[in-house]
């Protein structure tokens, strides 16, 4: 049920969310087969909550099968539509608790953005039942950083008092997702990047957020304008220069 109604969600603002939400850079593909001591040329993976695939579609470039799982169709459409004719790529609507695959079938199983919607003990189990001997599991969050910008802190803020369900590092409770964990033996890094990025495209990728799909569209535009009014202020140029970490956790 919640895996469903997540995906109802997040295909409210699968448009957004494939036009502007931040890649990864390179640096965390390196890490990962570093780690895991896995090329991922010729690996199978499978990307749970791969959504519009942002990881797919790097994954992929980088010479590995991936087969996509996502509970919203209207998100993996925009993943598939990238993606038309490409061989070794699959996208399945499905559950990550209850991944369409066989036993020790995957070199990897990759979570971008996504552990933290599922159950914690259950996604795991079923992670590891995928997996080969050897295999690994691998999770990553793209964040902006607030403590490197006073202005980014400030917008993080505003999120945090207008926007009900925000979760972010405003929030006082906020921590990163606790799948390290969930792990027998894990390693964490945090990877620092920098986004060049319009205000528009800024703005876009917040409408993507969860926390916004929940508001109304009236509240969702209000807000929206708010920061837009802010940030032209701020930034007469409409260039914004964002401080990102990825939180990447890796586990065998």
């Amino acid at each position: 049920m919640i895996e469903r109604e997540l995906g109802s969600m997040f295909d409210r603002v699968a448009e957004a969310y494939d036009a502007a939400r931040p890649h990864y850079p390179d640096e965390v593909y390196g890490a990962v087969s570093e780690i895991t001591g896995i090329e991922l040329a010729g690996a199978t993976v499978v990307d749970v909550g791969a959504g519009t695939g942002i990881l797919t579609r790097a994954l992929r470039a980088r010479g590995a099968r991936v087969l996509a799982v996502d509970p919203g169709a209207e998100m993996l459409s925009y993943l598939v539509s990238r993606l038309s004719g490409t061989a070794g790529v699959a996208a399945v609507v499905a559950d990550g608790n209850a991944l369409p695959v066989g036993d020790a079938s995957a070199d990897l199983v990759t979570y971008a953005q996504s552990w933290h919607w599922l159950d914690p003990a259950v996604s795991i189990a079923e992670a590891r039942r995928a997996l080969r001997p050897g295999g690994a599991i691998a999770a990553c969050w793209n964040l902006a950083d607030a403590r490197q910008a006073e202005w980014l802190a400030d917008h993080e803020a505003r999120l945090s008092a207008e926007a009900p369900r925000y979760w972010g590092p405003a929030h006082e409770k906020w921590t990163v997702p606790p799948i390290a964990a969930a792990f027998e033996v894990v390693e964490e890094r945090w990877i620092p990047w920098n986004r060049l990025v319009g205000i528009e495209e800024f703005l876009l990728d917040l409408r993507s957020h969860s926390y916004m799909a929940a508001l109304s569209a009236e509240l969702a535009d209000e807000l929206v304008e708010r920061r837009r009014g802010e940030l032209r202020r701020a930034f007469p140029n409409g260039m914004l220069s964002v401080p990102m970490r990825v939180y990447l956790a890796v586990g065998r």
